[in-house]
């Protein structure tokens, strides 16, 4: 019975709606800048990377693989690697440039 009380009683500390909507919004804002954001910023740079790209750029797939690009298609690259084979990549599996790769290998 005492508890049925407790659960009718109107809550006391007419602000602490007020104070949990605000400190919830604010914590939408901090996880929109700093984590939504600079992800959605990171891909932006990543999609127009891999729009720049041309013959005679050399890449790094997502897999590891080093190569040059032979040929641009609209969806595709076709790559070189080191003893001469040919691979037909998609143009999402370029995770960067390879002088990038090798720049921050030997740092």
């Amino acid at each position: 019975m005492f508890t049925s009380a407790l659960l009718m009683a109107p809550a006391e500390g007419g602000g602490s709606g007020y104070s949990s909507l605000i400190f919830l919004v604010l914590i939408m804002v901090v996880f929109y800048f700093f984590f939504i954001r600079p992800q959605a910023k990171k891909a932006k740079d990543l999609r127009k990377y891999r729009e720049a790209l041309k013959k005679g750029d050399k890449i790094v797939t997502i897999g590891g693989i080093h190569g040059k690009i032979v040929e641009v298609q609209e969806t595709t690259f076709t790559i070189e690697v080191e003893d001469g084979t040919r691979l037909r990549i998609e143009k999402s599996a370029v995770a960067g440039d390879a002088s990038d790769q090798l720049a921050n290998q030997q740092k």
